[in-house]
């Protein structure tokens, strides 16, 4: 059963993911900018399962 947090969660890596599509084909020019909100996706799924097992553990 999901949460309200993994809803949230999956909803921003979402948004990582198509705001990173656009940058990327949006051209030459904002190729730097997609690959630094590329990054954010890992990020965030890495503090996701963080606080999951910190919240299992108390």
């Amino acid at each position: 059963m999901l949460k309200i947090s993994d809803i949230c969660i999956l909803l921003s890596v979402a948004v990582a993911f198509v705001t990173t599509a656009f940058l990327w084909f949006q051209g030459v020019d904002t190729k730097q900018e997609a690959l630094f909100t590329a990054t954010w996706i890992p990020s965030i799924l890495a503090f996701a399962i963080y606080f999951k097992i910190i919240t299992r553990k108390g």
